[in-house]
């Protein structure tokens, strides 16, 4: 019998357990102080307090998590999406306590999580990667070198960075200086690393990731790629797939190269491998060795459970799933609910839930961690819920979501249902050329007063 630790909280840990009950395993909840009333808590078989509401006194407090495994005799743990679910250390001491780590080994997440030994493993596999330095640069005039072949501006970016911290744009060689100061010390003080390299200045692209399926010896698929263009401050707000900007040729040299780099990463378990995509080109960016808050628009896709075969990957050691065997199915959009008010700058509005109605209907799916009741901290990520519908095709995709959007009721606090109602409304986005929606999309237009629907 397994019995599987949940290192995370919310929507994830919830879709976790539900699929760990599928599949006659139990589940062990960890929550922190004020979490005890948590979805996941009550679904879970057991469940273990692991510190206070402060991440750092519990949901990133490793010792406290293997402590709850071992007094809850737990032989395995899923670590969901941020938190812990990329730290090679987290995945290390799991192991090294006779656990399961259901997601890559920690050899993996050191490769793909240093971004320069990322970058030469993928350019080996032969899969393009943003023009720039094969190595960590020394020195400025090292920069300066490169410079002269790839131009201004160009970005200086922290080797261990990550969440927007240790990057430069430097638009001319008057700025290099103190940018590479800059660029060296935040990755010092963020990630304890001050290498930084160099990469060419895309302006323009859109942001398309595919999922990759592994057991980390022989057998490595793709599920087909995701556009998750339509960002704000790097924040995806809503996925969808397929992207509808790629040619039938350029989906397929992508979706294979994806799986060259899970091959030569050794990828055990569900990852995503992202693309900056250009009019002409696309180029890896970076490799999330964890599920990721969009799978389920993949699920719907291709009727494949990806947490299920994370389970089955650790179960039998082997992944039976064969390209061959993944069908594409019609056009999935999500929109990711969070609880902010888009007309105060998104400022969180945490609070509790007075009334509530999660739609329904045919194809349609809604992942959150929501009840009648339910309040929402203020300690942790916004997002509440994910509204993910299947159309026959892009426009009855676009039009279901707004249906569904539009019967959704959460009073008791603000949430972005009614921004995401307008962005899909939008003529640009639901009309306009699929290449105009881009990873600047909601820097270019002035959608926050929107459409009030409802």
């Amino acid at each position: 019998m397994y019995r599987v630790l949940v290192a995370n909280r919310g929507e994830i840990a919830v879709r976790i357990i539900r699929a760990l009950r599928e599949m006659n395993m139990e589940s062990v909840a960890v929550y922190a102080v004020g979490d005890e009333d948590s979805l996941h808590v009550k679904l879970a078989d057991h469940a273990v307090c692991i510190g206070n509401a402060n991440p750092l006194d519990s949901y990133l407090n490793i010792h406290n998590i293997l402590s709850a495994a071992e007094i809850t005799n737990a032989n395995a743990v899923h670590p969901g999406y941020g938190f812990l679910s990329e730290s090679p250390v987290f995945a290390e001491k799991v192991e090294n306590e006779g656990l399961y780590f259901i997601g890559p080994t920690k050899t993996t997440m050191e490769l793909m999580g240093d971004k320069i030994t990322a970058r030469q493993t993928v350019d080996q596999a032969g899969v393009p990667i943003i023009p720039g330095s094969k190595s960590s640069v020394e020195s400025v005039d090292e920069v300066k070198e490169l410079a002269e072949s790839l131009g201004y501006p160009l970005v200086l970016k922290a080797a261990s960075g990550g969440g927007g911290k240790g990057i430069r744009i430097v638009k001319d060689e008057s700025m290099l200086e103190q940018a590479f100061k800059e660029a060296k010390s935040e990755g010092n003080k963020y990630f304890n690393d001050d290498c930084v390299y160099v990469e060419a200045f895309i302006p323009v692209a859109k942001h398309v990731e595919v999922q990759v399926l592994g057991d980390g010896e022989t057998n490595f698929i793709h599920l087909g790629e995701r556009d998750c263009s339509v960002q704000r401050k790097n924040q995806k707000l809503i996925e969808e797939s397929p992207c509808s900007a790629l040619t039938p040729e350029k989906r397929e040299k992508m979706c294979n190269d994806a799986v060259k780099v899970a091959r030569a990463s050794n990828y055990r378990s569900a990852g995503t491998i992202e693309f900056l995509v250009t009019e002409d080109a696309y180029y890896f960016i970076e490799m999330n060795a964890r599920i990721q808050v969009e799978h389920t628009v993949t699920e719907m896709r291709t009727n494949v459970d990806l947490v299920c075969e994370q389970l089955r990957i650790m179960q039998n050691g082997t992944l039976s799933l064969r390209q061959e065997d993944i069908p594409f199915e019609g056009h999935v959009i999500e929109a990711r609910i969070n609880a902010e008010n888009p007309e105060q700058a998104f400022r969180p509005t945490p609070g509790t839930v007075q009334r509530l109605h999660l739609p329904q209907g045919f194809n349609v799916r809604v992942d959150s961690l929501l009840y009648s009741g339910y309040t929402v901290s203020s300690y942790y990520d916004s997002l509440v819920a994910k509204v993910i519908v299947k159309g026959d095709n892009r426009e009855h995709a676009i039009n279901k979501l707004k249906v569904t959007l539009d019967e959704m009721i959460i009073d008791g606090f603000t949430t972005t249902a009614d921004f995401l109602y307008a962005v899909l409304s939008y003529p640009p986005y639901c009309e306009g050329d699929a290449s105009e929606v881009d990873i600047k999309f909601l820097e270019r237009h002035d959608i926050i007063k929107g459409v009030q629907h409802g």
